[in-house]
């Protein structure tokens, strides 16, 4: 892991940072959290659990594996950046997002799924609505970029259409 301070040079995680990383890590366990992110001194730090998905990916498109069970992320500005991706589907509002209908149904979309313009990818709920998401072209998903009932934003992206 690097440590990438806004100046664009590399330099290692030092034993404060590895100990924070512990800390948000342990943190994530004790409270059933999915991710945990903090940014301090340009340092920004985002602890996830590892989400798999249960379809198979191409290895082209999957992201980078991580070795324990924790996945940690460590930069001053995501190069990654997926709301730039040209097939993003971002989220038109804040709610929460499900991939089905009703619990233990079947998802709306799974990663392979080629959908259709207007075909509903998931709902959010927002304010005790159920707001259908619709696909805003056609293609095929890629990537699903939010767990089942997580907590969404205004423009975060849920979902890569190519």
């Amino acid at each position: 892991m690097a440590r990438q301070p806004d100046n664009k040079t590399s330099e290692k995680i030092s034993s404060d940072d590895s100990a924070l990383i512990r800390e948000l890590a342990l943190l994530l366990d004790e409270t059933s959290l999915t991710e945990i992110e903090i940014e301090r001194a340009g340092l920004r730090v985002r602890v996830a659990r590892n989400v798999s998905i249960a379809a198979a990916v191409p290895a082209s498109l999957q992201a980078p594996v991580a070795v324990s069970a924790t996945a940690v992320t460590v930069a001053a500005a995501g190069p990654a950046d997926l709301s730039k991706h040209p097939g993003v589907v971002p989220s038109p509002m804040v709610g929460t997002a499900y991939w089905a209908p009703e619990p233990g149904a079947k998802p709306f979309v799974d990663v392979g799924t080629k959908v259709s313009v207007g075909q509903t990818l998931m709902i959010i709920e927002a304010m005790k609505t159920m707001n259908q998401i619709p696909s805003t072209r056609a293609g095929t998903v890629t990537q699903i970029l939010v767990e089942d009932g997580q907590p969404v934003e205004f423009g975060e992206p849920l979902v890569i259409i190519e």
